[in-house]
């Protein structure tokens, strides 16, 4: 019996450990946990195909394979059209949604038209970005202060279940409370235990109207930031790597980064009014 085959029956449902599976079959675990190089490739493209296709979902199979041909990638048709029927992405069809309105939820006004930001906590901002893994997609809720650009709370997880953006929330809620906390009219934001959480700690409610990703442009930045100089980059496999490894970047993107709107400075510069190794 091959490796391959030996690899096939092992079940992570089983009630014997994958340790004692691989004893049993005599199969190292290394072999059972080894993933080829092709299928962490093909994860990157896939990201960069999403990343295009969600700034124009009208693309298909070929005018996405030539975009990122005039990119200076290698990749011919074919490999484009099999790996869009992979992720379910069509022409004229949608991205992979994550925003999903409920109409039984409430929407609130949009408050940040004409709002000049002039301090940290004065509004924020959240949304999702999804991030494709070898293994499947995974979400990441982030919110950001719109004066700073500084990312105050964020979540990776395998579901967009609104639970995951209050989470973040709080985390954010223990630097400061903003005076609005702008969102989509996605469920995960009209859901009752995130306007509560919000109204709560007396923050106003803001959403943005339905396809209008301008309203909340700090955030989509972010988005395209952390994509293309680490999630592209970094090859992750598992959804604790890509943890770990968005942690990092977050990190560096608060405390090292400069940021051209600050003026160079950090984004924690600007929010905490210091530099990350000078105490309060």
């Amino acid at each position: 019996m091959s490796g391959e085959q030996k690899r096939a029956l092992i079940s992570p449902s089983s009630e014997l450990s994958i340790k004692c599976q691989c004893e049993l079959l005599e199969l190292p675990r290394s072999v059972h946990y080894y993933k080829p190089q092709k299928s962490l490739e093909e994860t990157n493209w896939m990201n960069l195909i999403a990343d295009i296709y969600a700034g124009r979902p009208s693309d298909g199979y070929r005018k996405i394979a030539a975009k990122l041909k005039n990119k200076g990638y290698i990749i011919n048709d074919k490999k484009v059209r099999r790996l869009m029927k992979h992720m379910g992405l069509r022409s004229v069809l949608p991205k992979p949604r994550t925003t999903i309105v409920n109409k039984e939820n409430a929407v609130y006004p949009f408050l940040l038209k004409g709002v000049i930001l002039t301090y940290a906590n004065q509004a924020w901002g959240v949304d999702i970005t999804y991030i494709w893994l070898s293994s499947g997609m995974v979400y990441l809720f982030a919110l950001i202060d719109l004066y700073s650009r500084y990312i105050v709370g964020w979540r990776v997880s395998v579901t967009m279940e609104a639970s995951h953006g209050i989470e973040a929330l709080r985390d954010g809620l223990k630097l400061g409370i903003p005076g609005i906390c702008n969102a989509d009219q996605g469920t995960q934001f009209t859901s009752e235990g995130w306007i509560l959480e919000l109204t709560l700690h007396g923050v106003q409610v803001s959403h943005v109207g339905v396809g209008r990703c301008i309203d909340n442009v700090f955030i989509e930045r972010f988005w395209w930031t952390i994509k293309y100089e680490d999630i592209h980059l970094s090859s992750y496999e598992t959804v604790t790597e890509l943890r770990k490894g968005i942690g990092a970047f977050i990190r560096y993107y608060n405390e090292e980064r400069p940021h051209q709107a600050l003026k160079y400075k950090t984004p924690f510069e600007v929010y905490f009014g210091r530099k990350p190794n000078v105490p309060e």
